[in-house]
């Protein structure tokens, strides 16, 4: 009966994702092979059980203020392994995969949607640019999770401005 308790304890523990080495993918290289570049703003995130793929997905769904590459909605909702569904206690997490936080601002680049529709960013958070509310883009990629970092992010006199980095982009992706 102890086993018992003891294996189902452990499958009521948080399920850590393994961790995974991601090459420094450069932001030229980024534009180039991404199949959609926006600039948008985290609407929902909704955590489900993916009956396509079996897995645990969640759905992020950006408002899309400006289409770069790839996106012609107004809307666009991408498809991320892991997550916590709700009234679970059980998180499955990839280390490196990007969390987004609602009504936060993002510059976004995503390879081709796998077979199955799956599309993280490029490079993981690599490939997920916080904006701050000065209109200012984070050199450092964001895997921003709460509300605390993303009312507090990063800022300071050497990040682009929004505008600037936008037009980088277009020109280094040629779009």
């Amino acid at each position: 009966m102890r086993r018992l308790f003891i294996a189902i304890t452990c499958l009521l523990i948080v399920s850590v994702g393994h961790a995974a080495t991601v090459k420094h993918v450069p932001l030229e290289q980024m534009a180039k092979t991404a199949s959609v570049i926006f600039y948008g703003r985290a609407l929902s995130n909704e955590v489900k059980f993916d009956t396509l793929s079996q897995r645990v997905a969640t759905f992020t769904t950006f408002e899309v203020i400006d289409a770069i590459k790839g996106v012609t909605t107004s809307r666009y909702t991408i498809k991320q392994v892991g997550g916590q569904l709700p009234g679970s206690r059980v998180v499955n997490r990839i280390h490196g995969v990007p969390r987004f936080t609602v009504d936060q601002e993002y510059v976004v680049f995503l390879p081709e949607a796998s077979r199955l529709g799956f599309a993280s960013p490029i490079g993981l958070s690599q490939g997920s640019y916080l904006v701050n509310s000065d209109k200012t883009v984070n050199h450092s990629h964001s895997t921003a999770t709460t509300a605390s970092s993303a009312a507090n992010p990063d800022s300071g006199p050497n990040n682009p401005t929004l505008a600037d980095f936008l037009n980088s982009v277009r020109v280094m992706s040629g779009y």
